[in-house]
């Protein structure tokens, strides 16, 4: 199997370009179909061509329903098998999730329940906590709420700053996301009844990135 996959940017596109590399490797068996973004001066459009760009202003739309309405036509009419907020800054609407739901996936910097929404870097330092990471989910109406399908972590380092533990996160974040990807791809993964399942077995607990970039369950899964 293959997998197309639209994907959702606001930024850099760091992510995006993770994904095409493992793709022109032969590491994930899939197509990257449309990029979208509310932002069309978003660096991250530059990294496909611009036959599969689609970008526009969401202020210049009368509503969020409005611009999300245009950005669904725009990514049904690319027919992807997924759909992927990587850095997506805007907060999707209802209309949109329930279009996409169970095909619908984003990665947030943190590891999950923990620190929904912005800056997660620094409320885990704030907090004290001794690991942080990044988590894959389902997207559903609820801000970052939605089942997670795996996490990466990494140790928080004495004199750890926000900038710093966001840096070193990134790699992982970028192996953590092509890693569910590879799973999408193969048809592995599916959200029901608001659970993620690989495998047809529901995922309890998120799997894990071990230190090869592979999946594991989290018992099984070794320390970056």
């Amino acid at each position: 199997m293959s997998g197309r996959i639209a994907v959702l940017v606001s930024g850099r596109g760091s992510n995006l370009q993770a994904l095409l590399d493992e793709i022109a490797a032969g590491r994930l068996n899939a197509e990257i179909v449309g990029v979208f973004s509310d932002k069309p001066q978003a660096p991250a459009l530059e990294r496909v061509p611009e036959a599969l760009r689609w970008a526009a202003d969401a202020r210049s739309f009368p509503d969020r329903t409005s611009f999300d309405r245009a950005m669904g036509e725009a990514v049904a009419a690319c027919r992807p098998d997924w759909v992927v907020c990587a850095g997506y800054m805007r907060i999707l609407g209802d209309d949109f999730i329930a279009r996409f739901r169970g095909r619908l996936l984003n990665i947030h910097p943190s590891l999950l329940p923990k620190y929904r929404g912005l800056h997660t870097h620094a409320r885990a330092l704030e907090a004290g906590d001794d690991r942080h990471g990044g988590s894959v989910h389902f997207v559903i109406p609820e801000l970052d709420a939605g089942s997670v399908i795996a996490q990466a972590s990494i140790p928080v380092l004495p004199g750890d700053t926000a900038q710093t533990l966001a840096q070193r996160l990134l790699p992982r974040e970028h192996a953590l996301l092509a890693a569910v990807l590879r799973l999408a791809s193969d048809g592995r993964l599916a959200e029901r009844d608001g659970m993620a399942f690989c495998d047809g077995q529901p995922i309890f607990r998120p799997l894990s990135l071990d230190s090869a970039g592979n999946l594991t369950p989290p018992d099984a899964a070794s320390s970056p």
